[in-house]
């Protein structure tokens, strides 16, 4: 677009439904340009262009359309696609949905400005991720481990602890080694002022907001502004880690919000509903954002990615868990039985799972024993809560002994491994020296997944 179309202002607007606008008569305007809105009240907002043909437009308002109206509003293409001025002065910062200051700290003056739909990557100059991000959560770090560049998602529920959690991943997450450069990226959807409160105040007052940056969109703000808060929150992630060579960790939550949006706008759209109403190019959607995790060979930074969602009705197999099980590289489960006794984090490690655990553990990273003492814990554990199930039909007086073991390893394992305080922060020794004292439950022969090097070395009846 030349500059003289773009101090063109239409007044051509011949619809206006939920959050979008359609604008007739127009010329030269591209997908996804930004658009500068003037309401009838002189009122400033902005939207993007949603869809362009040669004479139409359909913009979303970022803002909300309330107080629009066919006859007055004037729009401005600007020949721009939405854009974010970054800067390393954004740690330390509270952020709108939309990237503006609400912490009454200065504008940020921006070293360069860039574009917050990503630049698409060549999957060639991906490097695999092979390194460990410390959460000091033992069911994350001990046997779903996170590792630099991989995308995990965490499965909730509503009602389950899963802003605690976030906010304790973010104020406990490392990663391990001399010199290493760290900072969290925190964007939430569609929350409450209360729990906004929450998370800026958590993150004030263990000063975690120093190595942070924060993004808050609020349920009464418009739906629409969901949409860019991510990828605002990405870009920032993308510029920390690509340009100033840190490793970042991205929590997003909650993404259902994000997608309740994206049905909202496709619902406005008068767009064929696909699964539950949500709209059939969801899942493109979702991998837009999923996939700018990652390592990029040449570049020192990482961006490692944990989206929160819940699942509505508890429900695995919604669109929205789903499709994101297809796109991540495993998932963290809560569970509400786990809750319901009174677990904290309740981190359910059996449906859990981390794909690239085995990039991200071992001698040099983790310890040389992760891989085997969790296996045998696992398995241990698996057999167990296995057990529960028998002991509820037979009773408890018809186990053997084996038996007993391995339910009483069942308990001791969520009371020591997955039960945790909400300030408590484990590093992985902790965590696999805890795991070691369970498995002294269990007699001897039993751990046959472990090298007997490693149980002279580790397990408590040997130790010194």
């Amino acid at each position: 677009m030349d500059a003289m179309q773009k101090t063109i202002e239409y007044t051509s607007v011949s619809r206006i439904a939920g959050p979008l606008m359609v604008i007739k008569g127009i010329e030269g305007v591209s997908y996804k340009e930004i658009v500068d809105i003037t309401t009838p009240s002189g009122e400033k907002r902005t939207g993007e262009v949603l869809e362009a043909n040669e004479e139409v437009a359909v913009v979303q308002v970022f803002e909300g359309t309330t107080a629009l109206n066919t006859s007055e509003t004037k729009v401005r293409f600007t020949g721009e696609t939405a854009k974010l001025g970054v800067s390393n002065d954004m740690l330390g910062r509270v952020f709108d949905g939309a990237g503006k200051p609400i912490d009454k700290g200065p504008e940020i003056i921006s070293e360069e400005k860039i574009d917050i739909n990503g630049s698409p990557l060549n999957p060639v100059s991906r490097a695999s991720p092979n390194a460990f991000v410390q959460t000091g959560i033992s069911t994350i770090d001990g046997t779903n481990t996170l590792v630099r560049g991989q995308k995990i998602p965490i499965f909730s529920g509503s009602g389950l602890p899963h802003n605690m959690l976030a906010a304790q991943i973010a104020r406990q997450a490392k990663v391990r080694g001399e010199g290493e450069q760290f900072a969290v990226v925190f964007a939430a959807m569609g929350i409450t002022s209360e729990e906004s409160n929450y998370f800026i105040e958590e993150f004030r007052k263990t000063g975690a907001l120093e190595k942070a940056v924060v993004f808050i969109n609020l349920a009464d703000d418009p739906a629409i502004e969901r949409i860019i808060t991510p990828r605002i929150a990405l870009t920032t992630a993308e510029y920390l880690a690509y340009e100033k060579g840190m490793h970042v960790l991205v929590i997003l939550t909650d993404l259902t919000n994000y997608c309740e949006a994206l049905r909202e706008i496709a619902a406005a759209r008068n767009e064929v509903p696909g699964r539950r109403g949500y709209p059939g190019y969801m899942y493109t959607d979702l991998a837009s954002l999923y996939e700018r995790a990652g390592r990029v060979k040449g570049k020192q930074g990482t961006v490692t990615q944990i989206p929160i969602l819940t699942m509505p009705h508890d429900d695995i197999t919604h669109p929205i868990p789903d499709l994101t099980g297809y796109i991540t590289e495993g998932q963290i489960v809560l569970s509400r039985e786990l809750n319901m006794k009174g677990v904290y984090p309740p981190v359910d490690v059996l449906p859990s799972l981390s794909r690239l655990m085995g990039n991200g553990i071992g001698e040099g990273k983790t310890r040389e024993d992760h891989s085997k003492v969790i296996n045998q814990a696992y398995a241990a554990y698996a057999e167990g809560r296995g057990l529960r199930d028998l002991v509820a039909v037979v009773g408890e007086e018809a186990l053997t002994d084996r038996d007993r073991a391995y339910l009483k390893f069942a308990q001791a394992f969520e009371d020591r491994i997955v039960t945790q305080g909400i300030d408590e922060d484990r590093n992985i020794e902790e965590t696999l020296d805890y795991v070691w004292d369970i498995l002294a439950i269990l007699p001897m022969e039993e751990l046959k997944r472990i090298s007997e090097d490693l149980i002279e070395k580790y397990h408590p009846n040997f130790r010194k």
